[in-house]
């Protein structure tokens, strides 16, 4: 089955939902709001800025350039209505912020309008990242600085040992809900063959032990839905992948990981 994200606009509203829940969840991590205020930093930002985040779902990442020092005005856009609507609801009494919906193969933008155009973990899940990252090129003002936060999914993982069964849940999340889980290592060639400048790399590594966060109702929860939708197994059998994932978090067994990157780079002058 196709990345969902691929056809977000036809997605069940269930499904809808539980992405929805998932992607707050994710945005109030303390370990994802510390990498979030890392590559901000890192992309030194200019005063006034006009930021533009590409596929913002529910606009936790746009709330927050919202509010960052020195921003003037921030647009997020999605092609999800559904999404849309949760954005400008949580987004309910901030100002210079606003939300469009659009596609961002086809940013619906004049050129060079912005300083800063922001992808957090959205390239991998798109069949064409080389045409979305032009498009955010074109947008960009001479000397704008194109940020990209992206997940390394291949490395995602919530087994404890070889053969770990749980582990089929994060293999499924990841076949149904993950374009391209190997995007982030070719990421590096792609935005320079977009045309700008690369200025920052950085690597991290995320953990959930023994604490679960995220992963336990996206990676574990989507990913048994999706097993069973797929005819793989039985609505039994997920819900005993769910029970045993919340009896290793009662008893403190719990892991989940994965590797992310993010990437700061400037369209010359």
């Amino acid at each position: 089955m196709p990345d969902i994200y691929t056809k977000v606009t036809k997605a069940p509203s269930q499904t809808l939902m539980g992405l929805m829940d998932a992607l707050e969840l994710r945005a109030a991590d303390p370990q994802q709001r510390a990498m979030l205020q890392t590559y901000l930093t890192d992309a030194a930002l200019p005063q006034g800025a006009r930021v533009l985040e590409v596929g913002c779902g529910t606009g936790a990442v746009t709330r927050v350039l919202a509010t960052w020092p020195g921003v003037g005005e921030t647009v997020g856009v999605d092609p999800s209505p559904v999404f849309l609507a949760r954005a400008r609801e949580l987004a309910g009494g901030l100002t210079a912020i606003s939300f469009e919906e659009a596609d961002g193969r086809s940013l619906p933008f004049a050129s060079s309008t912005f300083d800063a155009v922001v992808f957090h973990t959205t390239l991998c899940h798109v069949p064409d990242p080389a045409g979305m990252l032009h498009q955010a090129v074109r947008v960009l003002r001479l000397g704008g600085c194109l940020v990209i936060f992206e997940g390394d999914y291949a490395t995602a993982t919530v087994a404890t040992k070889a053969g770990d069964p749980l582990n089929t849940c994060a293999e499924a999340f990841r076949e149904h809900f993950v374009h391209d889980p190997w995007l982030v290592r070719r990421l590096p060639a792609l935005v320079r063959a977009a045309g700008v400048d690369l200025n920052r790399v950085r690597s991290y590594g995320y953990v959930e032990a023994p604490n679960p966060g995220f992963m336990l109702s996206s990676w574990v929860d989507l990913g048994a839905d999706a097993l069973v939708a797929a005819g793989r197994i039985g609505a039994d059998m997920a819900l005993a992948l769910k029970a045993e994932a919340r009896r290793r978090v009662a008893s403190g067994e719990y892991f989940g990981h994965i590797a992310y990157m993010s990437l700061v780079a400037r369209k010359p002058h």
